[in-house]
């Protein structure tokens, strides 16, 4: 089912580079200006997964205060939630969607999961 969506979003937007299959059912893809995305098949639905940034900030707990209240019940992430990864250097957003997606419920998903990820860019520059 994904590879039919990656596909469809490939003749919608010809700019995009062909996604990069990493293992079954896991792609790589990449939206300039700067966003790498893992997308994986759940089978039903669909899991995206990036780094934000690194983790290097002076107001270490401001920041934190910030990522919790974003996190909390998903208001300031869009239903994504900010992490950090298993070396704990990077920032990461995640989003699981757990249900059959048509076309354009992907693309607007995915769309969403790209503006939280670029606002959360931004946002970890501010710290």
């Amino acid at each position: 089912m994904l590879k039919n969506l990656l596909e469809q979003l490939q003749e919608k937007f010809p700019a995009l580079e062909t996604p990069e299959e990493v293992e079954v059912g896991v792609y790589r893809l990449e939206i300039p200006p700067q966003n790498k995305i893992v997308v994986k098949d759940l089978d039903p639905g669909i899991y995206y997964y990036s780094q934000i940034g690194p983790f290097q900030a002076q107001k270490k707990e401001d920041l934190f205060i910030s990522l919790m209240e974003a996190n909390f019940l998903g208001q300031g992430t869009g239903g994504s939630v900010i992490g950090l990864d298993k070396e704990e250097k990077h920032f990461t957003l995640s989003c699981a969607i757990p249900q059959q997606l048509n076309f354009l419920m992907f693309k607007e998903s995915l769309e969403d999961f790209v503006n939280y990820l670029s606002y959360w860019r931004e946002e970890l520059l501010r710290f």
